[in-house]
């Protein structure tokens, strides 16, 4: 940790994010991780990405997956938001999700979600740059999305 670190997560963390949850299949069971890093890149192609750290476990289970779903979570979802944050135990219990055929596991009820496969990744310091292409995709209008803001969980006002 360099001497500015802590500064850094104090001043990012004045920016709110929404939360996703980006996972699959991996030998049958879902795996995944909670990522306040989602950002749509492009509509042509359709493309979104995610900020994924050197340290993490679970990503490398996860990003050799033909599919990868990427599920935004709902203000009501901040249960499944902590869960998948958490760096112990399993983290699907409890969370109600479903899987496509093709293995990509989406959580139920989310306000939006994403049928992904790889496109790119790219080293940029201590993280990831994972570059998704969009293969099918939905959102429910209706449903508030959960926020990030100043290390916790937040709904819009």
């Amino acid at each position: 940790m360099t001497a500015v670190e802590p500064e850094l997560r104090r001043v990012y963390g004045a920016y709110p994010t929404g939360v996703a949850v980006v996972a699959g299949l991996v030998d049958g069971r879902p795996a995944g991780i909670a990522a306040s890093s989602f950002v749509p890149v492009s509509l042509d192609p359709p493309l979104v990405s995610v900020c994924v750290a050197h340290t993490s476990t679970t990503w490398p289970r996860l990003r050799a997956l033909p599919r990868i779903g990427i599920s935004v979570l709902g203000a009501h979802q901040e249960h499944v938001g902590r869960r998948l944050g958490g760096r112990t135990g399993d983290r699907f219990a409890g969370v109600e999700w479903r899987s496509t055929a093709d293995g990509c596991v989406l959580v139920e009820g989310a306000a939006a979600w994403f049928d992904c496969t790889v496109e790119q990744r790219v080293r940029s310091g201590d993280h990831d740059i994972v570059v998704f292409r969009v293969q099918d995709l939905d959102a429910a209008p209706e449903v508030p999305p959960l926020v990030f803001h100043a290390s916790a969980f937040r709904r819009l006002g």
